[in-house]
């Protein structure tokens, strides 16, 4: 029998806490799903320069690589180790989210994993490039936070607007919801419109059939009015329910409230989520199929 190629997670890697707490996020998924992992870290220029200041351009890459390269074998062989996870490692050099996107492309990962803080100088440089990185992929990028146990994604929060691109997500709530038992929590809410209210209702009947379909639990939280915008109430239903996992959309999925608010709803999703993992997906023209295989 011919065995089945296993999907293959990237996790950057900067020896952050941050991304340590990202890696140990996708040790679980891989288990989970049976899956490998890979692991990047990139070497921007301006740090290499910043590191060493002698020799010519490819003896300072080869220093650094093989500095960083001790440092990943390390972790790969802890990964195989403790929980049996096959682990590639790789060294880049140049812009860290393009290369980040490149890469899962080119050795064709189903999904990224990678923390975001935020922050920035010399060992914290994965976590303030994060929104680059998700505007950038390809394929799913799960941003993780904080260290906190990992379960399983058994509560799934599913934002839900009028956009054509935000049912997109079904597929994977659909697949997640299978192999973790989730239940999908849905958040819309209503627009004040009777023909846009009736489209949304549309769409949640929808979303809601294609569930019932795959014998997936589910509830529906409709918002009658809101008091923040629609990425805070999403987070605040996400601490409220004790949510394990946030999926939205990376284009404005909040169209209405786009004047008033500061940049993108995915974006202040990333930004302001605290503990809750975020799973962003890229729209796709027709629709995402992608999925971690098991």
């Amino acid at each position: 029998m011919e065995n089945k190629k296993k999907n293959t997670i990237l996790v950057p890697v900067d020896f952050s806490d941050i991304a340590s707490h990202a890696l140990d996020h996708a040790i679980q998924v891989a288990k989970h799903f049976d899956n490998d992992i890979a692991l990047l870290h990139i070497v921007e220029e301006a740090m290499l320069s910043s590191l060493l200041s002698f020799g010519k351009n490819d003896q300072k890459e080869e220093l650094a690589r093989e500095a960083v390269q001790t440092r990943l074998d390390k972790i790969s062989a802890d990964i195989k180790l403790k929980s049996n996870i096959n682990c590639t490692t790789h060294v880049k050099f140049g812009r860290i989210y393009k290369l980040i996107a490149e890469t899962a492309a080119k050795l064709g990962c189903d999904s990224i994993i990678m923390g975001s803080n935020g922050a920035a100088g010399m060992e914290q440089i994965i976590g303030s490039n994060a929104s680059r990185v998700i505007s950038h992929s390809t394929v799913p990028v799960v941003v993780v936070k904080s260290l906190q146990p990992i379960n399983g994604y058994k509560n799934i929060v599913f934002p839900l607007d009028l956009t054509a691109e935000s049912k997109q997500k079904v597929n994977w709530a659909i697949h997640l919801g299978k192999s973790y038992k989730s239940t999908i929590h849905i958040l819309t809410y209503k627009i004040g419109d009777e023909i846009l209210d009736n489209k949304m209702k549309a769409n949640l009947h929808q979303i809601e059939t294609m569930l019932t379909k795959e014998g997936i639990d589910f509830s529906e939280k409709i918002l009658d009015k809101m008091d923040d915008n629609f990425a805070d109430e999403t987070l605040k239903y996400a601490t409220e329910i004790h949510a394990d996992l946030i999926l939205i959309m990376t284009q404005q999925e909040d169209k209405g409230f786009s004047e008033y608010i500061i940049g993108t709803y995915a974006q202040q999703i990333v930004n302001k989520s605290d503990k809750p993992p975020v799973m962003c997906i890229n729209p796709h023209p027709t629709a995402f199929t992608g999925s971690w295989s098991y």
